[in-house]
């Protein structure tokens, strides 16, 4: 992991990022000062579980996964962070150490925001408090989803809702054919549905035997949409 804040503009990016977006150039050359940028190789551990907690992080370039070890080592990928997204901002409240693993799935540039930045902050300006809290509570919101999915959707349904993650529009299912590409590999894409690594390349494979899908490593070329959305109801 190395720091680079010499070559970036961090005040610059605050402007850009909702949570930070509404904020004047005075109150956020104050929380700058307390971001550093730090590189992440592929595979290189951002923080452990049990770590002290003393920053939040946004991922600038690259993407990282947010998981837990069971006791027998079995790994569960909660999150996949990509970029403009942020992670780990409720526990900086909660005065514990880290309650997550997060590793970086690429080479990446994380924008780590100090917590006692965070604190000063909110303490001059209640308006920066909404923002954290409206962050938190989407985060929430996706995991109240995720749980949902869980218990009610078949792992059928939810590896085809992975696929059509990015094909609606408006609420609408897109007609044709369809070109997605998996962010991650395959077995990270099953832990974070919940399904084993077997189970989702049966899953995959009766698709393409279904002329639904076509898998070509990690593109998959969806033959037809609707078909496959509806096939996921049966």
């Amino acid at each position: 992991m190395k720091n680079n804040n010499a070559t970036f503009d961090i005040q610059r990016y605050l402007a850009v990022m909702p949570l930070f977006s509404d904020l004047s150039n005075e109150e956020r050359a104050r929380l700058s000062e307390g971001c550093q940028l730090k590189r992440f190789s592929r595979g290189e551990m951002v923080f452990r579980t049990g770590d002290p907690c003393d920053a939040f992080y946004v991922v600038v370039v690259g993407q990282v996964k947010l998981f837990m070890l069971a006791p027998s080592g079995q790994e569960k990928v909660i999150e996949i962070v990509g970029p403009g997204q942020s992670f780990a901002e409720a526990i900086v409240f909660l005065d514990i150490p880290y309650m997550i693993n997060v590793q970086s799935l690429a080479d990446s540039l994380l924008l780590s925001v100090g917590k006692q930045a965070v604190f000063k902050e909110i303490e001059q300006d209640h308006r920066f408090s909404l923002h954290m809290l409206a962050g938190i509570s989407k985060r929430l919101h996706g995991l109240v989803h995720d749980v949902e999915g869980y218990a009610l959707r078949s792992g059928m349904q939810r590896l085809i809702g992975f696929l059509l993650r990015d094909v609606e529009q408006d609420g609408q299912i897109q007609s044709g054919v369809v070109t997605v590409s998996l962010p991650v590999s395959k077995a990270t894409i099953a832990s974070r549905l919940s399904l084993t690594p077997e189970y989702f390349s049966r899953v995959l494979h009766e698709l393409e035997a279904e002329h639904l899908i076509e898998i070509d490593k990690r593109e998959i070329r969806i033959l037809d949409v609707r078909r496959l959305a509806s096939y996921g109801s049966q």
